[in-house]
């Protein structure tokens, strides 16, 4: 018999989701090491845009080939024993970029940091979805959602700041010590965590299978399917929006820019929202559709160019604060697509392989819209982010009715 969450006191939650929502945090703080001390490394090592870029190719096609097999790791050690090497290793990750002396090196960093990051979302999401009430589980993915963007948003300034001090080395030093703080703080509170279900009694044979029977289940696999989609609509806008705004509306870069800003923090407000709903009844899928056709429509809309510059950043505010009030649900509706299958004993293993799909988004974004920047084709790439956006509500919409059926059955 699949073993159930044990039910605790607010203060427990509250406890166990800040410090998974810490360490997811940190996790994030380390995607924008690279791209922070770009100004600083082009120079250093006479590096042009291509060459500085590969550190963050290297950096997501590591984790995300990573975080499909650091599922399987969490399932078999302990979600627990696997963030301590993850965060370890994101600290490592620092000090190699500080003593890097070329290129390969810097390559080298990213490919130890983006071992790291691999195994947060399995560990994170198998912490959380054994240790919450299931009742409060929807702000938790809020909270480890926010505590992500966040982790974004400090890194440039902490790491800028650093370097333009004292130079990009004590940069990378200054990297390492977050990770090391990190692992500090978890370990310090690692009773916490001392109750949580072991993996081998989490669930019976029939429940989990063979080790990798739920790659033959089709709702895992329109899981990571979502995921890449929603991901690919938003590193489209990650990696473009600003000079597509600053070409098709004439604006200033910093206006371009201040759109973006909007949609982040937009994004931040949407996902803070989305956990008072995703907890609710088992309309999770529904939510998503919801809130992903707001946005597809704000981004048609955008493309369309049919209001004046003055409506961006409200128009990407609408879309940030969707795709962010989508999230807490998305994360509740691959919970229910793990368990109706094979309970709790498999938690590490179908998080770690679903949410690949963001990386491996991130990877591909570049690739697939970069073209069309290059070819003048910018309004394509908001009307392939609205397509995509569109696509990403069937997904969903399949994960939902499928779980519900296999739940009833």
């Amino acid at each position: 018999m699949a073993a159930t969450t044990p039910t605790t006191t607010l203060r427990q939650d509250a406890t166990v989701i800040s410090l998974v929502g810490f360490v997811h945090g940190t996790s994030h703080f380390y995607h924008f090491m690279f791209p922070a001390l770009f100004p600083w490394l082009m120079p250093a090592f006479g590096l042009n845009f291509t060459q500085v870029g590969l550190t963050m190719t290297v950096f997501f096609v590591v984790s995300g080939i990573g975080q499909a097999m650091a599922g399987f790791v969490v399932d078999r050690f302990g979600a627990l024993r696997v963030l301590y090497g993850g965060i370890g290793l994101l600290a490592l990750s620092g000090l190699a970029l500080a003593v890097a002396q070329n290129l390969p090196m810097l390559l080298l960093a990213a490919f130890i940091a983006g071992l790291g990051n691999s195994v947060f979302h399995p560990a994170d999401f198998t912490l959380l979805n054994r240790r919450v009430t299931p009742t409060r589980l929807g702000h938790a993915f809020s909270v480890h959602g926010l505590s992500g963007n966040l982790g974004w948003a400090t890194a440039p300034v902490v790491l800028a700041t650093i370097a333009a001090f004292a130079g990009w080395r004590a940069a990378g030093i200054g990297a390492a010590l977050v990770g090391l703080t990190s692992l500090f703080v978890l370990y310090l509170n690692r009773s916490v965590f001392a109750d949580v279900a072991s993996p081998a009694g989490s669930a019976s044979k029939e429940q989990i299978g063979s080790t990798f029977a739920f790659l033959r289940t089709p709702t895992v696999w329109f899981c990571f399917a979502f995921f890449l989609i929603v991901t690919l609509a938003f590193g489209a806008l990650q990696n473009f929006a600003p000079s597509i705004f600053e070409r098709v509306y004439g604006v200033t870069l910093t206006v371009a820019a201040s759109a973006l800003t909007a949609y982040l923090l937009a994004s931040a407000a949407g996902t803070a929202t989305g956990g008072f709903f995703a907890s609710r009844g088992e309309t999770q899928d529904r939510n998503v559709a919801i809130a992903l056709s707001v946005a597809a429509i704000a981004a048609a809309t955008i493309a369309s160019a049919a209001l004046p510059a003055a409506a961006l950043p409200a128009l990407m505010a609408v879309m940030g604060f969707c795709v962010g009030f989508s999230g807490p649900s998305r994360d509740i509706l691959v919970r229910r697509a793990a368990t109706s299958t094979f309970g709790q004993g498999a938690f590490g293993r179908v998080y770690g392989f679903t949410y690949s799909g963001l990386d491996v988004g991130f990877a591909a974004a570049p690739l697939l819209f970069g073209p069309l920047m290059d070819a003048g084709r910018y309004t394509h790439v908001l009307w392939g982010a609205a397509a995509l956006q569109l696509l990403a509500i069937g997904t969903a919409l399949t994960v939902g009715t499928r779980s519900r059926h296999k739940g009833a059955s």
